[in-house]
């Protein structure tokens, strides 16, 4: 009954014994307990495997991660944000090729020799001509290239100089010294593009081995005043062949920099060894000039003429230099009173008594008050504002500077008097280190490229090259550190050069004061009586009310009568203007200037 209550008995069950049916209420619950038990059982399964392949997948994420961001440390690529254009065969981000002729004049331009310059001109944006810093010369105009500062500001404040905090001469010449880091203040560009994720690559320029700031250049070549100018385009297109973000296997060591600076010493190692106007020179700027053009034949070989910006500028001029012009220094100081003396052509003095800087100045102020070919300076009191060469310990407190073409010399470099009775020759031929703002010391600026999209052949107003940064910066991508320049890209053409060529004149040679005609000083001075300018052609775009002052050059190594490479110099090829030519070439210059507005192995 128990039996058939619960369910009956089991079909074919023979002797009544209780038995489960299929179909019974404990069958299911049993069959229950069994489903729930092997579900269970699989989903203890599923979550282990869901566990493990989620953990497998966070695991490859944070692997992923940390491939990433060692890469970013590593391979210091562009910004994402970064436009990559293809040459057909590679991927290029923004690059730009800087290229800097050291010593290359502005109306070097003019002489016949450049063809392939004149060219880009006529292909890209450029003023009239560019400004360096005061003082003229190599290392303190590259370095002001490089940062966008003053002298100065920079600290970089001549070839060689004394600093009073660290008791130690900086001397250009000497490797030891002069890429020791704590010379060189402000921030240079490669140091900016590397911290900002562009790889650098410097070719010798000035200062780029003294490891400044920490972050150094992706690559960088120590100087060599005697490489061939073949070997450096070959380094430059070395850099732009190297594989880039289009290759995922490339080494980070191998990638392409996107900021390339080349220095050619070249035309300023002639410049100093034959002078400006010398046949030789002739050779040396074609030379140049056929450079660029091998530069911008392998970019047109590589289809890369409108997707590399190309710039190249100068650092400053070259006067003509000769024993006339040679002011003996020991006639105008006590040398006996002075402790250091720093650059050269013009002199910059620290007295051994600081208490007797006032006296010095009032005995040489004396003695040069009838030579108006002399300035004199207190660089705490009277020194001209558009130098922007006070601001620093490192500016010695007095300076002679003479006008441009003229030099100051002491006797163990080359007796004046002696000479000048001998027709002994000067050496170097050729000199800069004068005011910024004269002709004869003017430097070039040209730019071509996707960073400027203006007409072919746009003339741009004249700048100084505290600019350069800024427009090196615009042209990768970058953020440039606070500067003393302000110009920024795209720039603002105000017309066209004249064709075919540019429309600058020629400044004539520095010239004797006993043969030219002495214009009125045109500013005030510290001196009224001796204050007046000498040159045919006065400075250029003078923009406060100061008479213009040469600048200083250090003393080169070696004995006088060599350059600084360390070779004799030629003869001088540029010859002064006498009688009625030297009137007639001064008359012209105020005229023209009139109508224009104008106002050792190292390099120097």
């Amino acid at each position: 009954m128990f039996e058939m209550e619960a369910g009956g008995m089991k079909d074919g069950s023979s002797t009544g014994d209780s038995s489960d049916r299929e179909d019974s209420e404990e069958a299911d619950r049993r069959g229950l307990l069994q489903r729930a038990g092997a579900q269970a059982q699989g989903r203890r399964t599923t979550w282990r495997r869901w566990l493990l392949i989620h953990a497998i997948i966070a695991l490859a994420f944070a692997l992923l991660a940390l491939i990433a961001w060692k890469l970013s440390l590593g391979r210091k690529k562009a910004s994402p944000t970064q436009a990559y254009v293809s040459n057909g065969s590679a991927l290029f981000a923004p690059t730009t090729l800087l290229i800097s002729l050291d010593g290359f004049r502005a109306d070097f331009l003019q002489r016949g020799l450049t063809p392939r310059l004149n060219a880009l001109i006529r292909e890209g944006v450029s003023p009239l001509y560019m400004l360096p810093s005061f003082p003229s010369v190599t290392f303190p105009n590259h370095y002001t290239l490089a940062t966008g500062l003053y002298p100065e500001s920079h600290g970089v404040v001549g070839n060689s100089f004394w600093d009073p905090s660290l008791e130690a001469e900086f001397f250009y010449t000497d490797p030891n010294r002069s890429m020791d880091p704590k010379w060189w203040r402000g921030e240079p560009f490669w140091v900016t593009a590397e911290k900002s994720g562009i790889r650098t690559a410097i070719h010798m320029w000035p200062g780029s081995e003294a490891h400044i700031m920490g972050p150094e250049p992706s690559f960088v070549d120590k100087y060599n005043g005697k490489e061939k100018l073949a070997n450096k385009v070959k380094r430059i297109f070395e850099f732009l062949d190297r594989p880039g973000m289009e290759d995922p296997t490339t080494a980070v060591t191998d990638m392409r920099p996107q900021l390339i600076a080349a220095y050619v010493p070249n035309v300023d190692a002639d410049g100093h060894k034959y002078g400006p106007n010398s046949t030789e020179i002739r050779a040396t700027i074609r030379a140049a000039d056929d450079m660029i053009d091998q530069i911008f034949r392998g970019l047109e070989q590589r289809n890369l003429t409108q997707i590399v910006n190309v710039i190249v500028v100068s650092d400053h001029g070259m006067a003509t230099t000769d024993v006339s012009r040679l002011i003996q220094l020991e006639d105008l100081v006590d040398m006996s009173k002075i402790e250091h003396t720093d650059g050269w052509p013009l002199v910059g003095l620290r007295p051994k008594n600081p208490g007797e800087l006032q006296s010095i100045y009032e005995d040489v102020l004396e003695k040069t008050k009838h030579n108006p070919n002399v300035e004199v300076y207190l660089r705490d009191v009277n020194m001209p504002e558009r130098y922007h060469f006070s601001r620093n310990e490192r500016i010695a407190p007095l300076w002679i500077v003479p006008k441009t073409g003229w030099a100051l010399v002491q006797k163990h470099e080359m007796n004046v008097e002696e000479a000048k009775k001998s027709g002994a020759v000067y050496h170097p031929r050729g000199l800069h280190g004068y005011d910024h703002e004269h002709p004869l010391m003017r430097a070039i600026f040209i730019a071509r490229g996707p960073a400027f999209p203006h007409p072919p052949n746009s003339r741009i107003d004249v700048f100084q090259n505290i600019e350069v940064y800024n427009i090196l910066c615009d042209s990768v991508g970058i953020a440039p550190m606070p500067n003393n320049g302000t110009l920024r890209l795209p720039l603002k053409p105000v017309g066209l050069h004249n064709s075919p060529d540019t429309g600058l004149d020629t400044p004539p040679d520095p010239v004797d004061v006993s043969t030219n005609t002495v214009p009125p000083a045109s500013a005030s001075s510290s001196k009224p009586s001796h204050s007046v300018l000498v040159d045919p052609v006065p400075p250029a775009d003078t923009s406060s009310a100061s008479v213009p002052v040469a600048t200083p050059t250090p003393i080169p190594t070696g004995e006088p009568g060599e350059t600084e490479e360390g070779g004799d110099a030629g003869e001088n090829d540029g010859e002064d203007k006498h009688g009625f030519w030297g009137w007639l070439t001064d008359k012209l210059g105020v005229w023209w200037n009139k109508i224009s507005g104008s106002p050792k192995d190292q390099p120097s």
